[in-house]
């Protein structure tokens, strides 16, 4: 089982591993897969993408990892290809493609901020969202959407943002996580029945949920958020886009 240090600490860009397992490329062009017994690359999930970065021998060598997947209770890192990759046994440092991942963290935490204000304000559940650095979506389920009613949300969102609610992580027991009302936001419950441990995020004061991806721990990191567009994606299914804008 690879130790995934991102779920309990979002902050550190790097480790020290050792490599478990590799892969040879495949044969549609991907690269080496590589398996490490400790990471700091979040493998995807819940709309956030992937990592991405490097791994570094102590002789000087390098890889660029260009994606990360979970396979069973293992971190999979898929290194470019065209390069020889390490060997099982090597020590390699994991170091993260930083500045993709802090606004992955600035990004997945505005959507949570717009869904808080949205599930208070409106008590309207998520059927869908996605991200890259720095935009965003997230579908509600709404009947009717008005840009008076868009730029509503945005003010608040960002009167929220301003706040400084500090962020936190907990990992709970299924049945005290699930004891929590409105845990699940989601139209439809993702977390499959065999999870024994829920990881939940609480924005201080305004929202509380089951969360796997990676967040700042504050809501001032995020500075504030422009809505940039909305649409219809069905009767009750409405999409609200989002992009960051930096703080200060």
């Amino acid at each position: 089982m690879s130790e995934n240090i991102c779920y309990t600490d979002a902050y550190a860009r790097s480790t020290g591993a050792s490599v478990v397992s590799v892969e040879p490329p495949a044969a549609d062009g991907s690269g080496p897969l590589v398996v490490l017994d400790r990471t700091v690359f979040y493998p995807g999930g819940g709309g956030q993408p992937s990592d991405r970065g490097s791994l570094q021998a102590p002789d000087g060598r390098s890889w660029t990892v260009r994606a990360a997947k979970k396979a069973g209770d293992d971190v999979v890192h898929e290194l470019e290809p065209g390069m020889e990759p390490p060997a099982v046994g090597d020590r390699v440092t994991a170091e993260l493609d930083w500045e993709r991942r802090y606004a992955l963290m600035r990004t997945h935490t505005a959507l949570h901020t717009l869904c808080g204000v949205v599930w208070r304000d409106y008590r309207a559940q998520v059927t869908g969202g996605n991200m890259e650095p720095g935009s965003g979506r997230m579908d509600f389920e709404f009947e009717t959407m008005s840009g008076e009613l868009v730029g509503t949300i945005e003010e608040r969102v960002n009167a929220e943002l301003a706040a400084a609610r500090d962020v936190r992580v907990k990992i709970l027991p299924r049945d005290q996580a699930f004891a929590i009302p409105d845990l699940i936001r989601t139209k439809i419950n993702l977390l499959p029945e065999g999870i024994t441990e829920i990881r939940t995020i609480e924005i201080v004061g305004l929202d509380l949920q089951a969360d796997g991806g990676t967040h700042v721990a504050n809501t001032r990191e995020v500075g504030s958020i422009h809505v940039t567009g909305y649409e219809s994606k069905g009767r009750v299914n409405k999409r609200i886009r989002l992009e960051l804008v930096a703080p200060g």
